[in-house]
């Protein structure tokens, strides 16, 4: 687990941020070993945003441990990391962008915290290889496009606690098979 200073990532080559501006916080260093292909993003302070394009288009990495001290990922974060399979969300994220993960083509699954109110708009729209994703009871909006164009989605079960699901939320969705919509 990384300490609040940290982000933990791995990746076919070292990564740097798109935006090094955008974690709420300075950026310092980044120390990345080839052979376990593991790295380390370190920061003066507690990282406490994984803010506008950080890591957009950032293609070789592959995975992602953000440190409990975030509270939101925004705006195309990870835009069109499209090596990216996994990614830890700590509990204290409450926000999930615009945009935040369009595009992560290899995302496969996803566990959203049970700290999360909003899924915003196009978040995990074009994530072609998601196929389980986790709402929890906590998310109250699900936004345009959230997770349009996820044709590898087969069902999904929307907690009692989402009273709104935007224009297209599950558009080109072509292999879902089964939603639970709740009374709410």
């Amino acid at each position: 687990k990384p300490a609040n200073n940290e982000i933990w990532y791995t990746a076919t080559k070292k990564v740097e941020p798109y935006k090094d501006n955008a974690f709420g916080t300075v950026y310092l260093s980044n120390t990345y070993d080839s052979t376990s292909k593991r790295g380390v993003l370190t920061f003066k302070g507690d990282v406490t945003t994984i803010g506008t394009e950080a890591f957009y288009d950032c293609d070789s990495l592959t995975s992602v441990t953000i440190p409990d001290s975030v509270t939101t990922i925004g705006y195309s974060a990870f835009d069109s990391c499209d090596s990216l399979t996994s990614v830890t969300i700590p509990d204290s994220v409450t926000t999930i962008g615009d945009w935040a993960f369009y595009y992560c083509t290899s995302l496969t699954s996803v566990t959203i915290p049970d700290s999360v109110t909003t899924i915003g708009d196009c978040a995990f729209s074009d994530c072609e290889s998601l196929n389980s994703v986790t709402i929890p009871n906590s998310v109250t909006t699900i936004g345009d496009y959230a997770f349009n164009e996820c044709s590898s989605l087969t069902s999904v079960t929307i907690p009692n606690s989402v009273t709104t699901i935007e224009c297209g939320a599950f558009e080109s969705c072509n292999n879902l098979t089964s939603i639970t919509i709740p009374n709410s």
